[in-house]
């Protein structure tokens, strides 16, 4: 939609107008994207951004690039959440017959959205849904009972267990004022090959962009996966992991059973987190961490020793 009619609907002004086609974060937008500015944080990304036009403060503005429009709000974030009302998916409950190549097998009793692609030798067991524009790729299996919301794409050779879904809404609300306005979850979820995925899990779509799940990933039962996140090539993801909202992992990153992240963080390459760990910052990698919150496993494990030896002398 044109630039101006959202301009209208959140009342603020624009010195020039163009066709919008998606929302998306500063990094990944195109010159027919809208994004958004608010914390500090990303100003670097505000500086290179080649968004068509961004939602951000006043005092930011000098910081965009020449051809950016701007549009000037004290709330950013409340305005960027209001937007996305109106890039929203609408639910359909039209069924349409996948479109299969070949050797692919769907079973009778599940269920397809519009325009749903899934490649050679790929099955589809029973309870299934895969909704508007799902994309599964070759010799993949979806165990019964997997949902898999609209616009979601499936790499080749994955195996998902029962009872996961992938691409629900993630967790976004503007909780400002006690309005608790949504931030519709305008993303999707990329799920890249030879990717293994345990049962009732949940993997939320991402705000703007997309989460990912990047090739050899394997996660165990009852993981959450935050929206935006991306779990590296290889990592490995024990069962009750809860990861935050745009959590990284790196290559080769193994998280203990009941471990878990504040969001917005970044786990370097080979890096371990032991069971029951909270990471509230970002580690670097090929080191072992341990304890809430996270620190080098040496020094939790003395740290625990230390308080053991100082309950036994009372």
């Amino acid at each position: 939609m044109k630039l101006s009619k959202i301009a209208d609907f959140l009342g603020l002004k624009i010195s020039n107008d163009i066709e919008i086609e998606t929302l998306l974060t500063l990094k990944e937008a195109t010159p027919n994207s809208l994004s958004f500015f608010h914390t500090a944080k990303y100003l670097d990304d505000l500086k290179s951004t080649k968004a068509g036009a961004v939602i951000l403060q006043e005092e930011y503005v000098k910081y965009l690039p020449d051809d950016v429009i701007a549009l000037i709000t004290n709330e950013p974030y409340k305005m960027m959440a209001k937007a996305t009302s109106l890039f929203a998916y609408e639910p359909s409950v039209i069924e349409d017959e996948p479109i299969l190549q070949k050797g692919a097998k769907v079973a009778k009793s599940a269920n397809f959205g519009q325009n749903v692609k899934i490649g050679k030798n790929s099955t589809v067991m029973s309870g299934c849904y895969l909704g508007d524009n799902v994309e599964i790729g070759e010799e993949c299996i979806i165990y019964p009972n997997v949902t898999i919301y609209h616009n979601c794409k499936i790499g080749n050779n994955c195996i998902i267990h029962s009872g996961t879904v992938i691409g629900s809404d993630g967790f976004g609300f503007v909780s400002k004022d006690n309005s608790n306005e949504k931030f519709y979850q305008i993303g999707n979820v990329v799920i890249e090959d030879s990717v293994e995925i345990g049962s009732n899990c949940t993997i939320d779509r991402a705000t703007l962009g997309k989460t990912i799940i990047k090739s050899n990933a394997k996660l165990d039962n009852l993981i959450q996966i935050g929206h935006n996140c991306e779990i590296g090539q290889y990592s490995i993801i024990v069962s009750q992991v809860g990861l935050s909202g745009s959590t990284k992992l790196g290559v080769g990153v193994i998280m203990g059973g009941q471990s878990a992240t504040a969001g917005h963080l970044e786990i370097g390459d080979r890096a371990m987190v032991a069971a029951r760990g909270g990471v509230t910052k970002s580690l670097e990698g090929n080191r072992v961490y341990g304890g809430f919150p996270a620190v080098d496993i040496k020094l939790w494990r003395k740290t625990q020793a230390a308080i053991m030896r100082l309950v036994k002398k009372k």
